[in-house]
C-alpha cells in the first residue's frame, strides 16, 4: 500500500519530490492492486444490490400468485348429479360412502352413519332416507330395482 515512507502525504519525507516522480518509484502491483479495490468495491455492492432487487421481484410476483390461486377444498368431492332410475351398485357404493365390494359389516356401519346425519326424525329428508335404505339393501343383495316409494 501507498504510505507516508513513499512521500504521498504532505509532511512526508519526499518533500521535494513531485507526485509523478513518487507514482513512478511505487511498484506496478501496488499501484494496480489499489486500483482493482478502488473499482472493485462499487462494482459488488452494485451487484448485490441488483441481486437483491431481482430476489425482491422474484419474491413478490411468487406472493401475488399465491395469493390468487383458486382455493382447493379441504373436504371430499361429492358426487354431483342427482338419481339414476334404478339404482346401481355403483351409486348406491357413492351413496353410502364406500367401494362397491365392501363387506356385509362395512356396509350396515356406513350405513347407520349416512342415516343418523339424514333420518327424517332429525329434520333429514324422507325421499333421502328411502334413498339410503335403498342403497343399502342393494349392497347387500336384497333387491334389485328401485324400491323406493318415490
Amino acid at each position: 500500500m501507498l504510505g507516508k515512507a513513499q512521500g504521498l502525504f504532505p509532511n512526508s519525507e519526499a518533500k521535494g519530490k513531485s507526485s509523478e516522480k513518487v507514482l513512478n518509484e511505487t511498484p506496478n502491483s501496488e499501484l494496480r492492486h489499489d486500483t482493482f479495490d478502488a473499482m472493485a468495491t462499487p462494482f459488488l455492492a452494485g451487484l448485490a444490490v441488483a441481486a437483491t432487487a431481482l430476489a425482491g421481484r422474484y419474491g413478490i410476483q411468487a406472493w401475488h400468485a399465491f395469493k390468487t390461486r383458486p382455493p382447493k377444498p379441504r373436504m371430499r368431492k361429492f358426487y354431483e348429479g342427482g338419481f339414476q332410475q334404478t339404482m346401481t351398485k355403483r351409486e348406491a357404493a357413492l351413496i353410502l360412502g364406500i367401494r362397491e365390494n365392501a363387506p356385509a359389516d362395512k356396509v350396515k356401519e356406513a350405513h347407520r352413519k349416512v342415516m343418523v346425519a339424514n333420518h327424517p326424525d332429525a329434520g333429514g329428508s324422507h325421499y333421502l332416507a328411502s334413498k339410503i335404505n335403498e342403497a343399502k339393501d342393494v349392497m347387500l343383495g336384497k333387491t334389485k330395482g328401485s324400491g323406493s316409494a318415490f
